[in-house]
């Protein structure tokens, strides 16, 4: 082609689009998901630094100690006069700075171990990082005294944490959560508010006697001791059903209460034994377990024979829902209290692996709820003088 010539447009029809193109197309696509995310990681983690730096250097410095308590103000000011386009330079996110620093200095070796053998779930998190970036990351992390594992969670995320744990360990537990099920702020501030560092795998089980050593452990960790159901509101005196009713109307809320791996089957199922009809609560099928779950719910403290009634339930699953690549069916009784001598007393003899568990935070509506509204107490006056007019008249 000589230099006066034209590259000639190549019309649609002209295109051949074989499996080779097909392949490149999606390895592009590929390679720049890939780009982009280990961008938004490299940027997330200097942001973080920076941030972990301002906080070192106010405490380390002994800034308000050298140059007045009003420091921090000043120091918000003066960065932001000089940055006017940037962000994260508020007097309270300095403050954030500085809390931050201090709420993990101690425990720093802690959190920089956690970084080494936790390496699977965060690069999974950063999405094709390679193996290399990972280990410069937590090289410069460690030379830097910044555990390499807070790259991964946001820093919203991270005032979310500090603000609301008591410990490190607690933290910790929270920032693992967040990297493994790339929680939102909102589902968060959910876990946290429903104490799930104290809650999760405390249920009282018998899974360790009942199923096999893993799915058992398994099993353990999936269950909590108490579930917060303070995202429903129900009339004072409710009852199962009532419970029921409005679990079912919240169960995207309810699935997150659980928590992960769970399924909906249905309400109220029905089980033909022996010609009658049988009825479960609530059954779900758990994904990770690969296994039934029968959720049976009472609104008032555990009695022994709720975990017989379980147990009958547990058994019938088994008998006819569950195929035979399922594993065991598991029992979960979710009640208003219990005593721990009595579950397990219950739970002798019980052939099938269970566990009870108890639910608060239910919202109590309030009585201008349950009473009558304006226009219908104008309807039970407009009743009342009828009625009494219609006995005037029958006097008559």
């Amino acid at each position: 082609m000589t230099t006066s010539e034209k590259p000639r447009a190549v019309r649609s029809h002209d295109i051949i689009l074989d499996n080779d193109y097909v392949e490149w197309i999606h390895d592009i696509k590929l390679r720049f998901q890939s780009s982009q995310q280990k961008a938004a990681v490299k940027v997330n983690y200097e942001q973080l630094f920076f941030n972990w730096q301002l906080g070192r250097d106010i405490v380390t410095r002994k800034a308000e100690q050298k140059w007045g308590s009003g420091i921090v103000e000043q120091l918000s000011l003066d960065l932001q006069a000089a940055f006017p386009d940037a962000k994260g330079f508020s007097t309270t996110n300095l403050w954030y700075m500085k809390k931050w620093f201090l709420f993990y200095s101690t425990e720093l070796q802690k959190l920089h171990q956690l970084g080494g053998v936790f390496p699977t779930e965060l690069k999974k998190n950063a999405e094709q990082m390679t193996n290399a970036d990972f280990e410069k990351l937590q090289h410069l992390g460690g030379e830097l005294d910044f555990p390499v594992i807070f790259s991964f969670v946001p820093w919203r995320h991270h005032i979310e944490i500090i603000t609301k744990c008591k410990d490190v360990d607690e933290a910790i537990f929270y920032i693992q959560r967040t990297i493994e099920d790339g929680l939102s702020r909102n589902a968060l501030d959910d876990i946290i508010r429903a104490d799930l560092y104290h809650t999760k795998g405390a249920a009282l089980t018998n899974f360790g006697d009942k199923l096999p050593a893993i799915q058992g452990q398994l099993a353990q960790e999936i269950l909590k001791s108490n579930y917060d159901l303070g995202f429903v509101s129900l009339p004072k005196g409710y009852d199962e059903d009532a419970l029921e009713d409005v679990l079912e109307q919240h169960m995207t809320r309810f699935l997150l209460e659980l928590g992960d791996g769970w399924a909906f089957i249905g309400r109220q199922k029905e089980i033909i034994i022996a010609g009658k009809t049988r009825k479960i609560d609530l059954l779900f099928y758990h994904i990770y377990l690969r296994c039934y779950v029968v959720l049976e719910l009472k609104v008032k403290p555990f009695d022994p024979e709720f975990a017989g009634k379980l147990n009958f339930y547990v058994n019938a699953v088994n008998e006819f829902v569950k195929r035979d690549s399922d594993n065991p069916t598991i029992g979960l009784l979710i009640c208003k209290d219990m005593d721990r001598t009595e579950v397990q007393l219950a739970f002798q003899g019980i052939t099938t692996p269970m566990g009870v568990a108890t639910y608060d935070n239910v919202q109590i509506k309030k009585i201008q709820e349950q009473l009558p509204t304006a226009e219908q107490f104008q309807k039970q006056i407009e009743l009342a003088e009828k009625e009494y007019k219609m006995s005037l008249h029958n006097e008559d």
